[in-house]
């Protein structure tokens, strides 16, 4: 029986998974403990930006074609109006079901040599050791990848420093023919809808707002446009919800636990980026396991979570304001170049030290629009 490990990582979601993968890499020994049992589903756009892929290729995997559906830019809509933009050198972005992508992880970690532990609770840490009821794993390096509400976090001491209004979303797919390339985002008076094709027959449509009680069918009354894309398709899945929140924390390890995805704070859903965020988080968490040296991972978290809390800040001005959403579209139609540039941002082609330039441009153009 296994009782001592070089990584121990509680939360066998795709940050989990992702950072046992990139530990492997490096040479050490890992296992995985989740008291579910997979494919772990959970409410998502199921869209993923550039960046996250490049982050999956650097875990050596490349989901099969047949299992996702390319999307090549970002498109906004309010009312009648529509504005959208590339992504920068001709990317191209990826679109797949939260359980694909959990089984396609899955089956990467155990090639890898993982060691999963599945439906086994985590009762709690104590220096080295992770307790599992009555058995204890002796570890090196102990990662909280369990979630927004980490217990991990909680029992290692390291709180949440901030955070913004708290945002419910839920999600669904749909059996209908795809008629887009862009990853769509629809502004309505108090939520957005987002729609992503995840197959040639099937969308994935979800929406947020502030209001817990709004649920996918009423909002679609906001969205016009979306609800007559959706009249008559048929529901594939089950409305599923999740919170939605920027969390951040001051620190993200201590001694020898750190933290990973959203148990290390949260960017709001509007920016598409958490799981390509969590991917970039596990390929840096695993040098600095393998160097012995934390504090690079701390300075790194903070750069990787800058641009997309930037960017849902931004984005998150419009919420609740349509007669700002419609002027903002405006000055995308009249200037795509800046739409194009702030998506060039979100993606790290372009520093966020471009934005008050960009800002500016943006700013005049709602002053002129």
């Amino acid at each position: 029986m296994l009782n001592s490990t070089d990584v121990f990582v509680i939360g066998g979601g795709p940050a989990g998974l992702a950072a046992a993968i990139a530990a492997r890499q490096q040479g050490l020994s890992v296992v995985v403990a989740d008291g579910a049992r997979p494919p772990i589903d959970k409410a998502c756009g199921e869209g993923l930006m550039p960046d996250g892929l490049e982050a999956l290729a650097q875990l050596g995997i490349k989901a099969p074609r047949a299992d996702t559906y390319p999307f090549r830019g970002i498109r906004f809509l309010s009312s009648t109006i529509s504005a959208d933009a590339p992504f920068p050198a001709g990317g191209v972005g990826q679109a797949i079901r939260r359980t694909t992508l959990h089984r396609i992880l899955t089956e990467r970690a155990a090639e890898e040599g993982v060691d999963l532990l599945w439906q086994t609770g985590v009762t709690g840490i104590s220096g080295e050791e992770v307790l599992l009821g009555n058995r204890t794993i002796r570890a090196r390096w102990i990662i909280g990848a369990d979630g927004a509400n980490s217990r991990v976090r909680r029992w290692a001491g390291l709180g949440i420093r901030s955070h913004s209004k708290l945002r419910y979303a839920y999600r669904q797919h749909y059996r209908v023919r795809p008629w887009t390339d862009h990853m769509e985002i629809y502004w309505g008076k108090s939520c957005q809808g987002y729609a992503t094709a995840v197959s040639g027959g099937e969308v994935c449509v979800a929406v947020a707002s502030q209001d817990s009680k709004l649920r996918l069918e009423e909002a679609l009354s906001e969205l016009p446009i979306l609800r007559d894309r959706l009249h008559g398709a048929e529901a594939l899945s089950s409305e599923r919800g999740a919170i939605t929140a920027n969390r951040k924390l001051k620190r993200v390890y201590r001694k020898n636990i750190a933290l990973l995805g959203d148990a290390s704070g949260t960017v709001d859903a509007i920016t598409g980026q958490g799981l390509g965020l969590s991917f970039n988080q596990a390929v840096v968490l695993a040098r600095c396991l393998r160097s012995g040296d934390l504090e690079p991972y701390q300075i790194e978290h903070s750069r990787l979570a800058l641009r997309p809390l930037l960017m849902a800040r931004m984005m998150l001005n419009l919420d609740g304001r349509p007669w700002l959403q419609r002027r903002t579209i405006r000055v995308f139609r009249k200037h795509p170049e800046v739409f194009q540039k702030l998506l060039a941002m979100h993606l790290g082609e372009r520093s966020p030290l471009h934005l008050a330039w960009d800002g500016l441009t943006l700013g005049w153009g709602l002053l002129t629009a």
